[in-house]
């Protein structure tokens, strides 16, 4: 798949807000800190479109952008971050959960595990939410750039335990160095 335009759509905070259109949509979820918007501003080929940073839980609503004018991305809010308010905490996965339940258009998603972290509880909860709802995940590892060769495949075979995956399930992501960016592409493009 071939980026020719990426533009914003809208922001929601609960389902009544969700676009209603026909394009297949890819979802990408992950802890806060994950580097979902760092990814996805790789993959678009763009430097600041999906807003990034330092702290975590930058990303409170989940967002929207259309590529291509014929598919639609979207960012969902991080979870897990301490320091967010219990109010705001207590909104997010019934609002993921709602989202997972309601978008007939969802054709894939991605899975973003940080490769220096163990998975929980969190990421078993979306792969059985999606999974229940027939929607298809790629585990998406990322800042892989941060590890050595011989770190990285210590790493991947604490992930698999801990999800009780195989091997070909992952990908590996760098927003530092473009990795993984054609693999996703291509994913993006068989789900289309």
């Amino acid at each position: 798949m071939k980026i020719k335009s990426v533009s914003f759509l809208k922001s929601c905070t609960n389902s009544s807000q969700f676009p209603e259109f026909d394009y297949p949509e890819f979802a990408f979820f992950g802890r806060s800190n994950v580097g979902k918007s760092s990814l996805l501003n790789m993959i678009l080929g763009q430097k600041n479109l999906v807003k990034t940073g330092s702290r975590p839980g930058v990303t409170k609503t989940i967002n929207f952008f259309i590529v291509n004018d014929n598919r639609s991305f979207a960012d969902m809010p991080g979870f897990g971050y301490a320091k967010l308010p219990m109010e705001i905490k207590k909104k997010f996965l019934p609002m993921v959960k709602e989202y997972i339940d309601k978008r007939k258009n969802l054709k894939l998603a991605f899975l973003l595990i940080d490769i220096r972290r163990v998975p929980g509880d969190y990421e078993r909860d979306i792969i059985s939410l999606l999974t229940n709802n027939k929607v298809s995940v790629v585990i998406t590892l990322t800042k892989c750039d941060k590890l050595s060769n011989n770190q990285r495949s210590k790493s991947i075979a604490n992930i698999q335990n801990a999800l009780d995956i195989d091997r070909d399930s992952i990908f590996l992501t760098s927003a530092e160095t473009g990795e993984g960016k054609k693999e996703l592409l291509s994913l993006i493009d068989e789900f289309s």
